[in-house]
């Protein structure tokens, strides 16, 4: 696992069908994504608006209460070298309370190997734009102009299967300026499952992608 990657928080969020209007360069079959571009994400509390939790134990909890089917608690990464662009991002936008205190968690630097990381799914480009997060699937264009420009794509449940390309993606989509004014600043996020606690309270950890679907 890339060592670098801080906990920027969880997510809980349902596998989805490819929709029709993605972009030609994604592959067929279910998407994983930290965005609600894309994904209907679960609400962390009464209001519709927020969607990032502290810790494993309320998402697990959250989505056990939701009943949607296919939901699973994402763990969410940031590479450490991406924080102060960021937390300015999130600070310049003015949405403080809406960024679910990311900036908060990303100060800490608590590695993503110690955020109960089940299996890691793979890295999604993303960048905070007034409140929320866009994904590169969700603005047109972008995997494909990705592809062309870099040769990196999108492997199974729609995401970047090796850190290094994933993060030479987003600095080119940065230096690209492809997906402004919607985003200005783009980071390769580590998503991956969090691992259920066994018997004798041992959690089982995999730390590479592999063959195996994310858990619900």
């Amino acid at each position: 696992m890339d060592s670098d990657f801080v906990v920027g928080g969880y997510r809980v969020a349902p596998r989805v069908a490819r929709p029709d209007w993605a972009d030609a360069g994604l592959p067929p079959g279910e998407l994983v994504s930290m965005s609600n571009c894309v994904v209907d994400l679960v609400p962390a509390g009464p209001e519709d608006w927020q969607f990032w939790f502290a810790d494993p134990e309320s998402a697990e909890q959250a989505r056990a209460r939701s009943g949607v089917p296919g939901a699973q608690v994402l763990v969410v990464g940031f590479s450490a070298r991406d924080i102060p662009a960021l937390v300015e991002d999130m600070a310049e936008a003015g949405w403080d309370e809406l960024a679910g205190g990311v900036p908060e968690r990303l100060a800490r630097h608590q590695p993503v190997t110690d955020g109960r990381v089940g299996q890691v799914l793979g890295f999604e480009l993303v960048g905070f734009d007034f409140g929320g997060w866009h994904t590169w699937i969700c603005l047109g264009g972008l995997v494909s102009d990705v592809e062309r420009a870099t040769g990196v794509r999108p492997g199974r449940w729609g995401l970047i299967q090796d850190g290094d390309e994933a993060r030479r993606a987003a600095a080119w989509l940065t230096e690209s300026g492809n997906a402004s004014p919607d985003v200005y600043f783009w980071s390769a996020a580590l998503l991956a499952s969090v691992a259920h606690t066994g018997a004798g309270g041992a959690a089982a950890r995999k730390s590479t992608p592999d063959s195996t679907g994310p858990g619900d």
